[in-house]
Order: C-alpha cells, then structure tokens, then sequence
C-alpha cells in the first residue's frame, strides 16, 4: 500500500503555471528606475515617444502581463473574500478582544494564508511588513 498520493493534477497545472509567470517575471528587464525619467517625456497627445532594446524575455513578459496582473489581482480578491476573521465564539476575558479565527481554514488570526498574502502584497517589496503577529 502507497502511503504517498499523487499529486492533484489540477493543483500540479496551477503550480506550473505560476511557476512560469514567475521565470518570465524574473527573466524581464524591469522599468521601475526608467519610469520616473520617462514621465518627464510625455507629450502633448498623452504619450511618451520613446525607444527602447528588448530581450525576447522581455517581449514575453509583455505580451502577457496585464492578463496575468489581473488574473493574480483576482485571485488576490478571491483569497482575502475566503481568509477573513470571524469571532472563535469561546468564552473569554477581554470581550473588547475576542479570539479571531479564519471562517475559511480555522486557524488564529491573522491566518497563514492572509499572512503570506500581506507580507507579499502588503508593503512595498524592500520593507517587509512586521506588524502582523505571529501566531501558531
């Protein structure tokens, strides 16, 4: 008998696939310090005229980013619509404070899922955030 159960083939497609959303992010130049000197640029039409080299990682990363930025916005949405607090319902005493739980996975909050999601998107990507608790 296997004790090991195979990997959930729709679980194994998501994780591939964001796996590859997160190499052709990583492959592609970023625009971050060119973004603020070309602003300066931007003409009378609204536009700002510019040339530019790109790599071939960096055409595949723009041919798809604004449907992959939507699709994790979305699942961002989706996550924090499932990972919220709800009162655990215990007796306790502070009543101020009661114990939080996530009506989706039961653990205190904040939950590890919220956790992970604010310390990905919550702050700016230098300064990690730590005012989230941490909890077991």
């Amino acid at each position: 008998m296997n004790a090991d159960k195979p990997e959930d083939p729709q679980r194994q497609g998501l994780r591939d696939r964001l796996e590859t959303v997160l190499i052709h992010t990583e492959k592609a130049t970023s625009w971050h310090d060119q973004a603020t000197r070309l602003r300066g640029l931007v003409n009378r039409d609204g536009y700002v005229p510019i040339r530019a080299r790109l790599q071939i990682e960096d055409l595949e990363f723009l041919a798809g980013a604004r449907t992959e930025l939507l699709r994790f916005a979305e699942l961002g949405l989706r996550l924090l619509d499932l990972h919220q607090p709800r009162d655990a319902g215990g007796i306790t005493s502070d009543a101020a404070h009661p114990i939080l739980r996530c009506r989706s996975c039961m653990w205190r909050w904040p939950c590890p899922t919220f956790r992970a999601m604010s310390e990905s998107f919550g702050t700016s990507r230098e300064e990690p955030d730590t005012s989230l608790p941490e909890t077991a």
